[in-house]
């Protein structure tokens, strides 16, 4: 079967519809057909350079408008009507006597608060008749649709620590051993030890004892860690960490570590201990730097390779 080539050459006419179908129905279900933004009496436009403004330190509206794509003329429209009404103000650059940094107003601010509270209230209506797992489906698309839309490098990460939900910890079982058997040929027999820890984890659950986050980076799971007590008094262990390789390099790895030794050190523990092997190395890097130190380690045959597991431990 020889593949299509309109899709190799660019977009299908059906794909165009298909797209156009959608912005018509995303834009008026979110009332971008009014005149005014949710009630208020901004338009869209305004109402985002004002968030632009309330977001940013001292702009001018030459960076505005590159953020915005806007013509320059109809910016400096806006940006002259907020100034008479008092809710811009424009002073001259210290440095480039010829360069206006706009700020917002104490007036501004209201208003810029007042639009946050109607766009919350109205997204809020958007989403309460859609089931929690659907709201999951929903944001993870529109992460997709961001991350394919948006260079990566313009794209501000959002970035959430949670504790687990219905499904979670089936997932963290799931794609951490994927992960092991693509990046270090791990055999099946690793995903029978995430599954004890995990089964272990909800069995003997304390919450004045034990805590787990999940990673979600975009509204999608980006990675795990586990806080679980140890065989000791005073004692806890750091188990399952790990990261999605589409979320690496944004200091995820460390950030759960932090948490969970802050944790750790909340609950009372007077030390945290590790299991890991020599082959992880990102992950021995992040121990290593949040101050965990090597005292043992010892050959073993797990997993389909011959490896090195090691005990890592940190003081609290």
């Amino acid at each position: 079967m020889q593949p299509d080539a309109s899709r190799l050459d660019g977009p299908r006419q059906a794909d165009i519809a298909a797209m156009r179908a959608f912005n018509r129905l995303y834009t008026r279900r979110i009332g971008l057909l009014n005149d005014r933004l949710d009630d208020s009496p901004f338009s869209l436009t305004e109402a985002r350079i004002l968030y632009e403004l309330a977001h940013r330190d001292g702009p001018t509206a030459a960076e505005i408008g590159r953020a915005l794509d806007l013509d320059r003329a109809q910016l400096s429209r806006i940006v002259k009507r907020f100034t008479d009404s008092g809710l811009v103000t424009a002073t001259a650059c210290s440095s480039h006597a010829r360069r206006r940094l706009l700020a917002l107003t104490p007036a501004g601010v209201a208003a810029v608060r007042a639009l946050d509270h109607g766009a919350d209230a109205a997204m809020g209506e958007l989403l309460a008749p859609i089931g929690a797992a659907g709201r999951d489906r929903l944001l993870a698309a529109a992460a997709t649709i961001a991350a394919l839309l948006e260079p990566p490098e313009t794209m501000e990460r959002a970035i959430v620590l949670r504790g687990p939900r219905p499904g979670d910890l089936g997932w963290i079982v799931h794609r951490q051993t994927l992960l092991y058997a693509e990046e270090y040929g791990w055999d099946w027999t690793y995903e029978a030890l995430v599954a004890e820890i995990v089964a272990g984890f909800v069995r003997d659950f304390d919450p004045a004892l034990d805590q787990a986050w999940i990673a979600e980076v975009d509204g999608a799971i980006a990675g795990s860690i586990f806080l679980v007590r140890g065989d000791a008094p005073g004692v806890a262990k750091l188990r399952l960490l790990y990261v999605e390789r589409a979320a690496r390099g944004l200091g995820l790895g460390r950030r759960l570590v932090e948490t969970c030794i802050a944790r750790a050190r909340a609950l009372g523990y007077r030390e945290l201990r590790l299991w890991t092997n020599s082959v992880l190395v990102s992950a021995r890097r992040i121990y290593e730097a949040a101050g965990f130190h090597l005292v043992e380690e010892a050959a073993h045959h797990s997993f389909g390779h011959d490896l090195v597991g090691q005990t890592w431990t940190r003081d609290l």
